[in-house]
C-alpha cells in the first residue's frame, strides 16, 4: 500500500475522532485527551520527519508516546482517583517519558523556543526552592508535581488541550475541508470582482482574499504561502515594487487571525480562558479587524499616490456568473456555520459539523457542477492529509504549552510575575500595558501567536484585572500584540515568505509591511482608550460610532506615515490620527 495512503487513512481516522467526540455525549477527558495526543504523534514524528535518521527516532519516539497515551486511557477511573499524584517507579518513568515526548514533539514541529521556555519552566519546578529570595518557592514533592501534569486534569490533559481536542480540531477539519474544493478560489474570485478595478485593484485584492482565507486558516505563513502564489505575480505583472508587493501579502496575511469568525485558534482559546461564550468574542473582535483592515487599504491608496498602482486587467477579472458560482462554494458552509450558532443556539463545534458536511457535499461538484469519482476521491484524501497534519501541529503546541500553564500554577510563579508587572509600572494601567505588549512581542517572536497568547495572558492578564481593566480586552489586547512578530523584525515570518517569493530584501519588505500595518500596533491601544468598539453586541450604535471615530484617525495616521505630501502635513496628520485615536 502506498504510504499516501496510509497517511490519508491515519488522517480519515483523526477526523473520524474528532468527530466522533462532537456527538458522543461526555467522553472522560483522560480517554479523549491522551487518545488526541496519540493520533498526533505519528504526524510529528514521522510524516514531518526529514531524515532517515529523525524517522528511526521518531518512530522511537511514537512508539513510547502511543503506549503511554493508551494507558493513562485505559486507566482513566483508577487515575482519577489518584488526585494527581503518581504512584510507584513505573509511574514516575511514565511521566518523565510523556513530557520528554511532548517537549520533542512541539520542537520538531515549530523549532526550538518554545520547548525551552517549557524546559526552563519544568527546571523551575523541579530545582525554584533552591532559588533566594521572593522567586524561589517552598519546594513540590516530584510525584505531586509530575502526577499533576501527566495523571489529573492539569498540564498535559488540562482545560487547554480540552480547546484543542474538542473546538481547534473541528474548525481544523473544516478549514482542511473548504480548501479542498472550490472555496479557495471563491476567495480568490469575489476579491477580484470586488476590487481588482480599483486603484491599487491588484494589492487589494490580495488584501481581501487573505482576510477571507486567513479566517480560516489560521496561520499567516500559510496564508502567504497560499493567496500569495496567486496575487504576488500578479502585483509584479501589473510593476508594483517587488517590496510593496511582499509587504500588503505579509500584512493582510498576518490580519487573517484576528478576523471572525475563526481567528485561528485564538478565539477558542480564549473561550476556555475567559469564560465568555464565542458568539461573544466574535462580536468584540469584527470590528477592530475591520478597522485594521481599513487602515491597510488606506496605506495602499496612499501608496497609490507615490506609485502607478494599476487596476487589474480586464481579461484577469472572473466573469460575474464565475464569481457567483465558486463563492457558493465556501458561503454555504459559512452560511451553515452561523446559522446553526446564531439561529439554532448550537455550540460552535456543534455548528462547525454541520458546516463540514454541506462542505463535504460541495467537493463532489466543481465550478461547472460537473461529478468526478477520481476528483473527489483526490480532494477527500487532500482533507484527510491536511486535517491530520494540522491537528497534530497545535496540539503540539497546546499539549507544550500546558506544561509552562501547569509550572505557573503549582509554584506561584504567575503570582509573582504579577506583581513585578505592577510594581514596575507603578501600579499605572498604561506603563503595565506597554510592559505587557512589550513581552507579548518578544514572546511572539519565538513561539506561535497562540502559545505566546496563552503564556502572556497567564502572567499578565491578572495583573492587568488588577488595575481594572475588563478581561476580554485584556484578552483582546494581549491576542493583537502577540501577532506582531509576522511582520516586525527581527523574527517575521510572514515577511521571510513573501520576500523570499518576490525576490526582495527582506529587510526592506519589513520596512513597507510595518508602516502598511501601523493598526497591528496602534489598535489594541486603541482599544483601551476606545472600550465601546469592542461593544458591539451590548450597544451598536456607540460601537459603530466609535468605529467610525477611530477610522478616521487611522486613516489620517495611515497617510501621515505612507503619503509622498510635504513633510509639514504628514507630521500633521500623523498627530492628529494619534490624537482622534487615544482621545476618548
Amino acid at each position: 500500500m502506498p504510504a499516501r495512503l496510509i497517511w490519508a487513512g491515519l488522517g480519515a481516522a483523526s477526523v473520524a475522532f474528532h468527530i466522533w467526540l462532537i456527538f458522543s455525549g461526555l467522553v472522560p477527558n483522560l480517554i479523549s485527551r491522551p487518545l488526541h495526543m496519540a493520533l498526533a504523534l505519528p504526524w510529528v514524528f514521522i510524516f514531518l520527519a526529514k531524515t532517515r535518521t529523525s524517522r528511526v527516532t521518531g518512530a522511537i519516539f511514537t512508539v513510547v508516546g502511543i503506549v503511554s497515551c493508551l494507558y493513562i486511557a485505559r486507566n482513566e477511573t483508577a487515575l482519577s482517583d489518584q488526585y494527581g499524584s503518581l504512584e510507584g517507579a513505573g509511574q514516575l518513568w511514565l511521566a518523565i517519558a510523556l513530557i520528554v515526548i511532548v517537549l520533542e514533539m512541539a520542537r520538531r514541529a515549530i523549532g526550538w523556543p518554545l520547548p525551552l521556555i517549557a524546559s526552563l519552566a519544568l527546571a523551575y519546578g523541579l530545582f525554584g526552592n533552591l532559588l533566594p529570595g521572593e522567586f524561589g518557592h517552598p519546594g513540590l514533592p516530584v510525584e505531586s508535581f509530575l502526577g499533576t501534569m501527566v495523571v489529573a486534569e492539569g498540564g498535559l490533559w488540562g482545560s487547554l488541550t480540552g480547546v484543542s481536542v474538542n473546538i481547534v480540531a473541528v474548525f481544523v477539519i473544516m478549514g482542511a475541508v473548504l480548501n479542498a474544493g472550490e472555496a479557495g478560489q471563491g476567495f480568490m474570485n469575489l476579491a477580484m470582482a470586488a476590487a481588482g478595478r480599483l486603484k491599487g485593484g491588484a494589492a487589494k485584492v490580495s488584501l481581501l482574499s487573505s482576510a477571507l482565507f486567513g479566517s480560516i486558516s489560521g496561520s499567516a505563513s500559510a496564508n502567504v504561502a497560499s493567496t500569495g502564489a496567486v496575487t504576488l505575480p500578479a502585483m509584479k505583472r501589473l510593476g508594483y515594487p517587488g517590496t510593496l508587493a511582499g509587504a500588503v501579502e505579509a500584512v493582510a496575511s498576518s490580519g487573517g487571525q484576528i478576523m471572525p469568525p475563526l481567528m485561528g485558534a485564538g478565539a477558542f482559546v480564549m473561550v476556555e480562558l475567559t469564560g465568555v461564550p464565542y458568539t461573544q468574542i466574535m462580536a468584540a473582535a469584527v470590528l477592530p479587524a475591520i478597522l485594521y483592515f481599513l487602515t491597510v487599504w488606506m496605506g495602499i491608496n496612499a501608496y497609490a499616490g507615490r506609485y502607478e498602482l494599476k487596476p487589474l486587467a480586464p481579461d484577469q477579472q472572473p466573469a460575474t456568473r464565475t464569481v457567483l458560482v465558486t463563492a457558493a462554494f465556501f458561503a454555504v458552509p459559512f452560511a451553515v456555520l452561523l446559522e446553526r450558532m446564531f439561529v439554532g443556539g448550537f455550540t460552535p463545534q456543534y455548528a462547525a459539523a454541520s458546516a463540514i458536511v454541506a462542505g463535504l457535499i460541495l467537493l463532489l461538484f466543481d465550478n461547472r457542477f460537473t461529478l468526478s469519482l477520481p476528483r473527489t476521491i483526490a480532494r477527500i484524501e487532500k482533507v484527510a492529509l491536511a486535517a491530520g497534519q494540522q491537528i497534530a501541529v497545535i496540539a503540539s503546541i497546546i499539549l507544550c504549552a500546558g506544561l509552562i500553564i501547569s509550572v505557573l500554577g503549582q509554584t506561584g510563579l504567575g503570582v509573582k510575575i504579577t506583581s513585578l508587572i505592577l510594581s514596575a509600572g507603578g501600579n499605572q494601567l498604561w506603563p503595565a500595558l506597554l510592559l505587557t505588549a512589550l513581552a507579548c512581542l518578544l514572546l511572539g517572536m519565538e513561539i506561535p501567536t497562540t502559545a505566546a497568547y496563552v503564556i502572556c495572558i497567564s502572567v499578565a492578564g491578572p495583573a492587568l484585572a488588577k488595575l481594572g481593566l475588563e478581561p476580554l480586552i485584556a484578552h483582546l489586547f494581549v491576542f493583537w500584540f502577540a501577532l506582531l512578530s509576522t511582520i516586525t523584525p527581527p523574527v517575521c515570518g510572514a515577511v521571510f515568505i513573501a520576500a523570499g517569493m518576490v525576490g526582495e530584501n527582506w529587510l526592506k519588505v519589513a520596512g513597507s509591511a510595518m508602516a502598511l500595518g501601523v493598526g497591528l500596533y496602534v489598535i489594541p491601544l486603541g482599544m483601551i482608550a476606545n472600550p465601546a468598539v469592542i461593544a458591539l453586541g451590548e450597544t451598536p450604535v456607540v460601537a459603530l460610532l466609535t468605529f467610525a471615530k477611530l477610522a478616521l484617525g487611522l486613516s489620517a495616521l495611515s497617510y501621515g506615515i505612507i503619503s509622498n505630501k510635504s513633510m509639514g502635513l504628514r507630521v500633521a496628520m500623523i498627530v492628529i490620527g494619534l490624537a482622534v485615536v487615544f482621545i476618548s
